[in-house]
């Protein structure tokens, strides 16, 4: 194998592809990036076996063949190199790939190819298409509740279910559940419900970013989903077990529902907060009139601010989680972000004017 590619495109598809490989895996080929060429183009490949991605690349093609090389030795490697045409050729007499940049001269050992697994090919006639940055604006949206226990593995996924004009995706923790809706101008052709790891929905709007298709095109198997963007194919495993029954945990009514206005009750809550530390909860305090938020630190300090608030009742203190609650109000759009709550030992809710964000949020009970 020897290709010619120039190297800013190869430096960027290559750092786009080094962060899917394998840090810990005992295979050494996972730790790699597969370089493919072929008559039909160049082609970069990296996968942990949860998160496959791979990433075309523009190249002039000497001669076929397919090369796996450590990861990150090679992202450096190319980071450092002094002039903008890079020929890389594996040498299989002497088990290495040379790479060559003006008078710079690298051979990096390979790695097994024989080890490195085959990628799922994507199957146009059975794919769903729909609008990139609807479906990653969905996704970030509630990605900050996906659980990173991994002995819970379900929990670590985002739930994602799509039909005709609706895209709603869920997520939890078991300590907060975000739920997200989203109407599509466009009906869908097929109907699908996957729990995919949250990771590869955060690894794809970091590709997205960087993309210029505003298509995404979804193929759901037995055991995976794969997304393809333009040449760029990411795929990911499916995770077994049954998701929570989110529906069952969303109560039915409240005591009281409190709307705000969301830029200032988040600017209230992160100012506050900073003296919510050593796992402290955030304590919400509503009167006649008023809320007030208040964070007390045994040994470090405390605050506490006001804020007009539209409520009636017997005055109640709630407790929260002040990074989760923080999460849930970015979560909202829109001007306005409605709490509700029923007591302070049961969950509240957060949500906007439309209600297209749910995110509910397990209460701290509170000392005196």
């Amino acid at each position: 194998m020897k290709v010619f590619v120039e190297h800013e495109t190869f430096f960027t598809q290559l750092q786009t592809t080094a962060r899917v490989a394998s840090t810990h895996s005992a295979i050494q080929a996972l730790s790699g990036v597969q370089m493919i060429a072929s008559a039909s183009g160049c082609e970069l490949r990296a996968t942990d076996m949860d998160v496959g991605l791979r990433v075309p690349i523009e190249a002039e093609v000497v001669r076929e063949g397919v090369v796996v090389l450590p990861a990150r030795l090679l992202l450096d490697v190319v980071r450092s190199l002094p002039v903008d045409r890079v020929s890389l050729e594996l040498r299989p007499v002497e088990q290495d790939a040379e790479i060559i940049s003006g008078n710079a001269t690298f051979h990096l050992r390979t790695l097994r190819a024989e080890d490195f697994p085959p990628f799922p090919e994507p199957e146009p006639e059975s794919a769903v298409a729909l609008p990139v940055d609807v479906f990653v604006a969905t996704a970030l949206t509630v990605a900050g509740s996906a659980s990173r226990d991994e002995t819970r593995p379900v929990l670590t996924g985002i739930l994602i279910s799509a039909s005709g004009r609706e895209l709603r995706m869920v997520a939890t923790d078991s300590y907060r559940l975000s739920v997200k809706e989203t109407v599509l101008e466009t009906p869908l052709a097929r109907a699908f419900e996957v729990n995919t790891p949250a990771r590869a929905l955060q690894e794809l709007a970091r590709i997205a970013t960087q993309a210029a298709e505003e298509e995404l095109s979804i193929s759901v198997r037995q055991n995976q989903i794969l997304f393809v963007l333009g040449g760029l194919i990411l795929s990911s495993r499916l995770i077994d077990g049954q998701f929570p029954n989110y529906r069952q945990l969303l109560p039915e009514s409240f005591d009281h529902a409190i709307a705000l206005d969301r830029t200032a009750l988040l600017a209230v809550t992160r100012r506050v907060s900073l003296l919510a530390q050593k796992n402290t909860p955030l304590r919400l305090h509503f009167s006649e009139g008023k809320l007030t938020i208040r964070a007390v630190t045994q040994d470090v300090g405390q605050a506490e601010e006001e804020l007009d608030a539209p409520f009636h009742g017997e005055p109640f203190e709630i407790g929260f989680n002040p990074l989760f609650l923080i999460d849930g109000l970015e979560g909202v759009a829109g001007d306005t972000a409605t709490l509700k709550f029923i007591n302070p030992l049961r969950p509240g809710l957060v949500t906007g004017a439309d209600e297209s964000f749910v995110y509910l949020i397990m209460p701290i009970r509170l000392s005196s």
